[in-house]
């Protein structure tokens, strides 16, 4: 007898993670992970929604988060509404707008910023962006740091068979297309679009650890019902596909990564495999050793 091809086995969902608010540091975010329930889905650490209006009153440069550093991890941010204003310190200076990303792969160390546009500013207007923390190897995370802008007409999109979702390809490869990005480890993620009646199912790779953040809108998955609006599912590691449906304009973002499975050591904006390399990343900002970002340039 020859090998008979098996049906797709749709996952099962683990855990549903609401976005909480937090305080970080005076710029109030909503947060599904962490959580009390879930630590981290190895290799994401953490993800941020933050909704903020801006005031027309005072600069940009003294509006957002100001200048800081990271080492050992990616920073991944999404602009789902407004613009937001990156610089750092190994000299980018770049504004994302809405339906762009920033991928920036800290590496050893650098300082950025990320505020508000003037424009944006100027007109008083509302930002809303969702931030990732993605973890690197320890064979990676001391390697020079980098930064990049994915535009909207650079970013590859998977349109769904009744044309009504459009998946933005961040990260990986999908459907024959693959994304500009070079990963520290093996991801895919989505940012996906989907107007009122849209349905997919979507392949997840094997042996990838998987979550869906639904940014807006409502979304029906296969065999598990109703998910709403600012809500992480997170999904066992068996089975092989995830089908969804919306009865309304929503945004998810899909993310999917093969498991590091190294241990992780985190302190603020550091993350490392001992506490020995956390005191090093301490003491090489200190030093200077990750550069100074000076904003005066308003450009």
């Amino acid at each position: 007898m020859g090998n008979k091809k098996r049906n797709p086995v749709i996952k099962k969902v683990k855990h549903l993670l609401p976005a909480v608010e937090i305080d970080m540091g005076g710029f109030p975010v909503k947060q599904p992970l962490p959580s009390q329930k879930v630590n981290r889905v190895d290799p994401f650490l953490l993800l941020h929604h933050a909704q903020t209006k801006y005031s027309n009153n005072r600069p940009a440069k003294y509006q957002g988060i100001g200048p800081h550093p990271h080492r050992g991890f990616s920073p991944v941010t999404f602009v789902i509404e407004g613009e937001i204003h990156h610089r750092d310190s190994r000299g980018n200076n770049q504004i994302a707008k809405s339906g762009e990303a920033q991928w920036m792969h800290a590496g050893a160390g650098l300082v950025h910023s990320e505020r508000p546009s003037e424009t944006l500013v100027t007109k008083g207007g509302k930002q809303e962006i969702i931030q990732l923390w993605i973890n690197s190897p320890a064979s990676k995370k001391m390697l020079e740091p980098n930064y990049n802008h994915l535009s909207i007409d650079t970013i590859p999109v998977i349109t769904s068979e009744d044309k009504k979702i459009q998946n933005k390809l961040i990260a990986g490869e999908y459907r024959g297309e693959k994304s500009n990005i070079k990963t520290q480890s093996e991801l895919l993620i989505l940012w996906g679009i989907s107007k009122i009646m849209g349905q997919q199912t979507l392949v997840i790779p094997n042996g990838y650890n998987a979550m869906i953040y639904l940014i807006n809108g409502s979304m029906k998955l296969k065999n598990y019902g109703i998910v709403d609006a600012e809500n992480l599912v997170v999904f066992e590691s068996d089975g092989d596909v995830i089908s969804m449906a919306f009865e309304k304009e929503s945004q998810f973002l899909l993310l999917c990564g093969k498991p590091i499975n190294e241990k992780v050591t985190q302190y603020g904006p550091y993350v490392m495999n001992t506490q020995t390399e956390i005191l090093e990343a301490i003491r090489d900002y200190q030093m200077g050793k990750m550069g100074i970002l000076i904003e005066d340039s308003l450009n």
